[in-house]
């Protein structure tokens, strides 16, 4: 799926960028591991969650980004962003629920996004949203944090 190849570059030069900004050794200090998986709800109403190598229009996927700190000292105000592939739509489905999103892949603010139209304020459509950002407040040595977003393949 050629989407999930550029989310995953994507990703890693986030990644590294992000910590670079608070930490010197931030390349060697997290380890980012991405799965795309289509989600599936069974007859019993629970989610199923399988390989998405090759999602079909309207079919669920869920992006999830685990990220690992390597080193054994703790890391702090980690801000880790997953873009939206092109080809997909935001259904507004985020863990944890804190992110933030853009839709310029420049200004970040809270979900839902709001704008004025005709002096009303309104929501920002799920499809214009580009990129949701978290940011790890804490995250200790040798452990883990998992980000996910939901899209909808367009």
């Amino acid at each position: 799926m050629k989407s999930f190849q550029f989310l995953r570059h994507a990703l890693v030069a986030t990644t590294v960028s992000a910590c670079l900004i608070n930490i010197s050794y931030a390349a060697d200090a997290l380890k980012m591991e991405l799965q795309a998986n289509k989600v599936v709800k069974t007859a019993d109403g629970k989610f199923n969650y399988i390989a998405a190598s090759n999602a079909q229009k309207g079919e669920t996927v869920q992006y999830r980004a685990t990220y690992t700190n390597i080193i054994d000292q703790p890391i702090s105000d980690v801000a880790v962003t997953l873009p939206i592939p092109a080809s997909m739509t935001f259904t507004g489905d985020a863990k944890p629920n804190s992110a933030q999103a853009t839709i310029d892949g420049k200004n970040y603010a809270d979900m839902p996004l709001m704008r004025k139209v005709d002096g009303k304020v309104v929501k920002v459509p799920l499809s214009e949203y580009k990129a949701l950002r978290w940011n790890i407040k804490l995250l200790p040595a040798n452990k883990s944090a998992d980000v996910s977003l939901n899209t909808s393949v367009k």
